[in-house]
């Protein structure tokens, strides 16, 4: 088990824009960023990542959540095995 300070040493670390970014393309705009959404089909961006919250939302699907939960649903990995991963991008 993971204890959870390294759990947030690892939130702190991960920058949502760079994790996500090694998924799909961000724009800028305004203090968010936005692409279309990995997790369904569309033509105009409704998905943000907000990087001051270090977080995500889709309003055209309604997923969201943090970096952790972006590479859980994107790799269709465990918890435990996108905290290793993310741990070992960050030098953790």
């Amino acid at each position: 088990m993971i204890d959870k300070a390294t759990v947030d040493r690892i939130y702190s670390a991960a920058d949502i824009v760079e994790v996500i970014g090694d998924f799909v393309t961000l724009k800028k705009k305004g203090v968010n960023y936005q692409a279309c959404c990995p997790f369904h089909n569309e033509k105009t961006p409704s998905f943000i990542v907000d990087q001051s919250r270090q977080n995500f939302k889709c309003f055209g699907c309604g997923e969201g959540g943090s970096a952790i939960t972006f590479v859980m649903k994107m790799e269709n990995l465990g918890f435990a095995d996108t905290v290793r991963r993310l741990a070992e991008k960050a030098g953790i």
